[in-house]
C-alpha cells in the first residue's frame, strides 16, 4: 500500500475534530491501586490471553501520563479520547488521577474526551443484572461532578456489541461467558445504562454527549437466499441491534421480544437524545449461511448452531491482525447509515479507526490511515454530517485477549523498559494536522 503522494488529503469542514483514542485498562497499569475489574479476573485464568500476559503494568500511563500528554501535544491533536476506569473511581484517590490528567490535557491545549465505560466493569458487578445500569448512572454522576467544569465532550459506552458478543456470548473476552443468545440481556442493560448516563450527565450540566458503537458493512457471501438471510441476521445482530434503540427508540423487528423488563419503557430511556453518534470502524464482514467459511470471530471459532458463517474477504491486503483493509467500506457504512436513518441520524464522529502493524517505520499504517481519511471525506462530500475522527491508538497497548502481540499505536512502546518512540505514522499524522492549521 502507498499513500497518494500527488494529491494531499482533502480538507474537512471548519471545526472538524481530530484526535486519538486509548482505554484505561489497556494503558494505565497500576492495577494494585484500584479494585479488580472483570478483566483482571479473566486474565488470571490460564490460556485466556494468547501470550499469557495481563494489564497489571501495561504502559504504566497511570504514573507516566505527563510524558504521554506531551506526546499528544507534540502530535497536535485537538482532542484525546481516553476512558475512565470505574474500578479506579471506586478506589481511594482514583478520581484524583483523572483530575490530574484532565488538568494536564487542558494545560497542553488538548480537549479531554472521556469514555465512561470501556469494558472494565468492576468485578463485583454483572451486566446480566439490571441494577448494574442504575449503578453505572450513579458512578457517572460522581465523575461528572468532579470533571464537568473542564470536560466539554462525553462518551457513555464503548462497543457494547463486542462486550456482549465476545465477553458474554462466546467467552473470548471478560467475563468469559458462553451464553450465546442468552447474552441478550447484557446488550439491553448496557443500552439502558447508556440512556441513564445521558440523563445523569444532563442533570450535572454536561452537554455534547455521544456513544461509541462499533459498526461495519455486512456483505453476503453470494446472492443465494440463504446467504442473504444470514448476512441480514448478522447485520441486525452487530449493527442495527445497537444503533436503532439509540437513534430510533426501537429494536429491530422481533429483537425487543427477546429483551428483559419493560422494554417499551426502557427504550424511552435508551433513546434519550444524544448530540452526536460515535462509530468505531475497522473492516467490513462477509457473511454466509452456516456450513461454509472459516467460522471465526476475533480468532474464536464460532459455534455451529449460529445462523451465520463468516467468510474471507479475498484480494485485499490484511493487517497483522488479519483484518482486510477496505477504506471504501467506511464510505459505504456512513452513506448507508444516512440512507437508513435519514434526518434522525445525529452528527457522526469516528471514535476509532486504526490498524495493527509491527515496526516503527510503519508505512502500512500511514497508507491505511490515509486511505480511510480520504474515504471519510467522500462520505462528507456525499452529505453525511461527520464532525470528527479519532485514530486508534495513541500508543501500543494491552490488546485484550491478544495480549501485547498486536500493535495499534502511533507511538511504539517497549514493554520491558516502557520507553515511548514515535513511529513514522505519528510524524505523518502530525504533519497532516499541521497542514490543517
Amino acid at each position: 500500500m502507498a499513500t497518494d503522494a500527488v494529491n494531499p488529503v482533502p480538507r474537512f469542514p471548519a471545526g472538524f475534530l481530530w484526535g486519538v483514542s486509548t482505554s484505561a485498562h489497556q494503558i494505565e497499569g497500576a492495577a494494585e491501586e484500584r479494585e479488580p475489574s472483570v478483566w483482571d479476573v479473566f486474565t488470571a485464568g490460564p490460556g485466556r490471553v494468547k501470550d499469557g500476559s495481563t494489564a497489571a503494568v501495561a504502559c504504566d500511563h497511570y504514573h507516566r501520563y505527563p510524558e504521554d500528554v506531551a506526546l499528544l501535544a507534540g502530535l497536535g491533536v485537538d482532542a484525546y479520547r481516553f476512558s475512565v476506569s470505574w474500578p479506579r473511581v471506586n478506589s481511594p484517590g482514583g478520581l484524583d488521577f483523572y483530575d490530574r490528567l484532565v488538568d494536564e490535557l487542558c494545560a497542553a491545549g488538548v480537549r479531554p474526551v472521556p469514555t465512561l465505560f470501556h469494558w472494565d466493569l468492576p468485578a463485583s458487578l454483572d451486566w446480566l443484572e439490571r441494577d448494574t445500569a442504575a449503578r453505572f448512572a450513579d458512578y457517572v454522576s460522581v465523575v461528572a461532578e468532579r470533571l464537568g467544569d473542564r470536560v466539554r465532550k462525553w462518551i457513555t459506552l464503548n462497543e457494547p456489541a463486542e462486550h456482549t458478543l465476545l465477553g458474554h456470548a462466546l467467552g473470548a473476552h471478560a467475563p468469559g461467558r458462553q451464553l450465546l443468545f442468552d447474552a441478550l440481556p447484557v446488550a439491553h442493560h448496557q443500552l439502558l445504562a447508556h440512556g441513564l448516563a445521558v440523563r445523569a450527565l444532563r442533570a450535572a450540566g454536561a452537554g455534547d454527549i455521544g456513544i461509541a458503537n462499533s459498526h461495519g458493512p455486512t456483505w453476503p457471501a453470494s446472492r443465494e437466499q440463504a446467504d442473504l438471510e444470514a448476512a441480514g441476521f448478522y447485520d441486525v445482530l452487530l449493527n442495527r441491534l445497537f444503533a436503532e434503540p439509540v437513534i430510533l427508540g426501537e429494536y429491530p423487528e422481533g429483537m425487543g421480544d427477546l429483551m428483559p423488563g419493560d422494554v417499551r419503557e426502557d427504550l424511552e430511556v435508551i433513546s434519550e437524545p444524544v448530540d452526536w453518534y460515535g462509530i468505531n470502524y475497522y473492516a467490513p464482514t462477509r457473511v454466509g449461511a452456516p456450513g461454509g467459511g472459516d467460522a471465526e470471530y476475533g480468532g474464536l471459532p464460532l459455534p455451529a448452531e449460529l445462523p451465520f458463517s463468516l467468510r474471507e474477504i479475498e484480494d485485499r491486503p490484511v493487517t497483522d491482525f488479519g483484518w482486510p483493509v477496505v477504506p471504501e467500506a467506511l464510505t459505504e457504512l456512513l452513506t448507508g447509515f444516512r440512507e437508513r436513518y435519514g434526518e434522525r441520524l445525529p452528527p457522526v464522529v469516528i471514535t476509532e479507526n486504526g490498524c495493527s502493524y509491527e515496526g516503527i517505520d510503519d508505512q502500512e499504517r500511514i497508507a491505511y490511515l490515509d486511505g480511510h481519511i480520504r474515504a471519510l471525506h467522500r462520505a462528507v462530500e456525499a452529505g453525511v454530517d461527520v464532525r470528527g475522527y479519532f485514530v486508534w491508538s495513541l500508543m501500543d497497548n494491552f490488546e485484550w485477549a491478544e495480549g501485547y502481540a498486536r500493535r495499534f499505536g502511533l507511538v511504539h512502546v517497549d514493554f520491558e523498559t516502557l520507553e515511548r518512540t514515535p513511529k513514522a505514522s505519528y510524524h505523518w499524522f502530525r504533519d497532516l494536522l499541521r497542514d490543517r492549521r
